[in-house]
């Protein structure tokens, strides 16, 4: 099958884009063609992350969230995704909550899926812990990573922190950005980390914190899981489809889809935890583009 990546930068180290690069090495090793960019001939899918400037064979849509920040014009930001999804042969969500999220704003789709994330098992097990003489010092590492904005609440992330950890454990940020500073000799802000250095600490790690509001189903969760973390994460958006059994899931006030101001999330109680278990959910890439491939498989049948 020839498989045209649309509006896709392998070069990009973002979620959709590190998602991107992990799903079309795993088709490639199943023997399919990939191509991104322009296109050097017409392909049999087009894989459309998001919107489409044009048409040019079947559309599947991966959709990853659409705005809903009051803040923001969120009506015209969204316009190329529902042009795109109504014009796709099938649309991907990445967890229930993007369904459900999607299907209120723009309405349900007759050829929907829901596809969660996963990642490259065999290349994390290949890749060493992190260990430096500063991170030795501690017995537990905990970690976090985003491309930071408000509503990733790194705030909360070390406020949780300084209320669990004991004092032999460390905080490790990683990203871009980071809008919550504090000093504290327990507490150490690495900076961007390309995809090798981020699993280095994921492996070195006993926790990820993923506080943020409203996510969908990050990839730093997928792979923070996939590296032996235990996933402390909050109830809101889809990161706890993905987080995995024995996570720890911060119960928070369900969202009703209306516009809200997604830069002012709200203060966590941090006593209020679910009780309920996780579903195990595969995270296998190979898996999951698997699961990918079947619907392109039965959108072409469709032809």
């Amino acid at each position: 099958m020839k498989i045209f990546f649309d509006n896709v930068n392998f070069e990009s180290h973002s979620g959709p884009n590190s998602f991107a690069r992990k799903i079309s090495n795993s088709f490639m090793s199943k023997g399919h063609e990939v191509e991104s960019g322009v296109p050097t001939s017409t392909p049999e899918i087009q894989f459309s992350f998001i919107s489409a400037k044009y048409k040019i064979a079947p559309i599947i849509q991966r959709l990853d969230g659409i705005y809903f920040n009051s803040e923001q014009d969120f009506n015209h930001l969204n316009i190329p995704i529902e042009s795109t999804y109504s014009m796709a042969d099938a649309a991907i969500f990445q967890s229930s909550f993007n369904k459900n999220l999607v299907h209120h704003y723009f309405g349900s789709h007759e050829n929907s899926h829901i596809i969660n994330n996963g990642t490259d098992l065999d290349s994390i097990s290949k890749i060493s812990p992190l260990s430096s003489n500063v991170i030795d010092e501690f017995e537990t590492v905990w970690s976090c990573a985003s491309s930071w904005r408000p509503h990733k609440r790194l705030s909360e992330n070390i406020r949780y922190f300084l209320e669990f950890s004991s004092e032999d454990d460390c905080l490790i940020i990683a990203g871009n950005n980071p809008d919550f500073t504090v000093a504290d000799p327990r507490i150490f802000y690495a900076g961007d980390l390309d995809w090798e250095s981020l699993i280095s600490l994921y492996r070195r790690s006993k926790y990820f914190l993923h506080l943020s509001w409203l996510d969908h189903c990050p990839n730093v969760v997928v792979d923070a899981r996939a590296s032996g973390c235990h996933i402390i994460c909050s109830s809101t958006g889809g990161t706890s489809e993905i987080a995995g059994k024995n996570s720890t899931i911060i119960n928070e006030d369900e969202w009703d889809f209306s516009p809200i101001k997604l830069y002012k999330p709200p203060e966590m109680d941090f006593s209020n935890i679910c009780k309920e278990e996780n579903e195990d959910i595969s995270i296998d890439i190979n898996e999951v583009a698997d699961r990918y491939l079947d619907v392109f498989g039965d959108v072409l049948c469709d032809f």
